[in-house]
């Protein structure tokens, strides 16, 4: 399965912290579901508070 980088900001203690996620998923729009389910469910965030500004090809594609 193809591995993707996924870049943006969630909210932690009122202020929007930067991150970045290396997911293994089949498509890029199912890596960008997985970074908000994995982020959501560690740091008890609604979708609302997470912001996903780029996903692309972990191998440079």
């Amino acid at each position: 399965m193809p591995k993707f980088e996924v870049k943006g900001k969630f909210l932690n203690d009122g202020e929007m912290k930067p991150f970045t996620k290396v997911v293994e998923a089949p498509s890029e729009k199912l890596a960008g579901e997985f970074t908000l389910a994995t982020i959501g469910s560690k740091h008890r965030l609604e979708r609302k508070y997470i912001a996903i500004e780029s996903v692309k090809g972990a191998d440079g594609s």
